[in-house]
């Protein structure tokens, strides 16, 4: 049960991510149910607002475009990146 209980909020946090990013204009090109991967030309500065913000995502040095977005565990973190993504716009 807690297994699948697990599975459920991880896809469901997933999802919230998911409309998080392309809220802020980032395109969400693939992933898993733990984190998600973003191709965007901006993700340098992305990378540059969100670190500023205290949030860390993963950088690629072989793919500059890329950016790894683990997912948020609790809903004040989701808003926490949402609040920070808001800064994009």
């Amino acid at each position: 049960d807690w297994i699948a209980a697990t599975r459920a909020q991880l896809a469901e946090r997933c999802m919230a991510l998911d409309g998080i990013l392309s809220g802020a204009g980032l395109r969400v090109a693939g992933g898993t149910d733990l984190f998600r991967l973003v191709d965007d030309a901006h993700a340098p500065d992305v990378f540059q607002l969100l670190g500023a913000s205290g949030i860390f995502v993963r950088a690629f040095e072989y793919n500059p475009q890329w950016l790894r977005f683990g997912v948020p565990g609790n809903a004040i973190d989701m808003a926490r990146l949402e609040a920070a993504l808001a800064g994009l716009r």
